[in-house]
């Protein structure tokens, strides 16, 4: 399917996503997707098939990530219905409609509609902010996510519980503030995490993201993977970035010129 074929509405844009020339649909009045989702796609352990479930899926970024490293069945679950339509739009647009199958509804309800332990692997980028009312003065659909509105932390969890089948992952990127909740959570819902990852902005600076892999009904072993650096002294990106956004070839290219 060419640009041309796909609808949009005003204030959408097509953007690049710099990987297997893959292509998203975006809006500034909507909540676009940035890093946090680009290393949850990669950092996520997914199964060659199977079924590969995206909670909280925005405009569909994840998934169609994914589809770069999996010939899984992908679906995905928004429920704010614009951004659900934007997200079919994009997989439309990749014709990865034989792929990806974006559903509108309640993460919470999902079960319902699925039965349990239906997933062989769940990813998510929930909300990261509890709810308080302090940051509510932007438009819904940021305000949505970004805290906690539609659904909280455990909720989020407790999805994943319920839709995992045993010995099945579930990746998630969140804030390292939140972590000890998270473990927590993740645990008391059967899910033990098993990878975690701190994602830091720079190497002198506090981690601002933090990569965690649990498994159902897994033994407690974790492990603590080196961390990741965004940029390097010169404000540039790190080897291991630019691999995840462009491919290694380019990254090598890159280099070179450099020299």
């Amino acid at each position: 399917m060419t640009d041309h074929e796909v609808i949009l509405q005003e204030s959408e844009r097509i953007d690049d996503l710099l990987s297997h020339d893959l292509q998203i649909i975006q809006s500034d009045e909507v909540f676009s997707f940035s890093m946090d989702a680009v290393l949850l796609a990669r950092f996520a352990s997914v199964p060659k098939r199977g079924r590969v479930l995206d909670l909280c899926t925005g405009n569909g970024v994840v998934p169609i990530l994914l589809t770069t490293r999996t010939q899984a069945s992908l679906e995905g679950i928004e429920i704010q219905p614009r951004l659900a339509d934007m997200a079919r739009r994009s997989v439309q647009l990749n014709e990865l409609e034989a792929s990806i199958l974006i559903r509108e509804g309640d993460l919470r309800e999902l079960v319902n509609e699925t039965g349990h332990a239906v997933y062989d692997a769940i990813t998510v980028n929930p909300p990261y902010m509890p709810l308080n009312g302090s940051d509510l003065k932007t438009n819904t659909h940021q305000a949505m996510a970004r805290h906690e509105i539609g659904c909280t932390l455990e909720e989020v969890i407790q999805a994943c519980n319920r839709l995992v089948r045993n010995g099945g992952k579930v990746s998630m990127v969140h804030r390292p503030q939140r972590l000890g909740e998270i473990i927590s959570l993740m645990r008391q819902y059967k899910l033990e995490p098993k990878r975690i990852r701190m994602v830091h902005p720079r190497a002198h600076l506090e981690a601002n993201m933090v990569l965690i892999e649990a498994m159902k009904d897994g033994k407690p072993e974790v492990r603590m993977l080196p961390p990741l650096i965004v940029y390097n002294e010169q404000g540039n990106y790190c080897d291991e970035i630019m691999d995840i956004y462009y491919g290694q070839q380019q990254t090598e290219r890159t280099k070179e010129g450099g020299k």
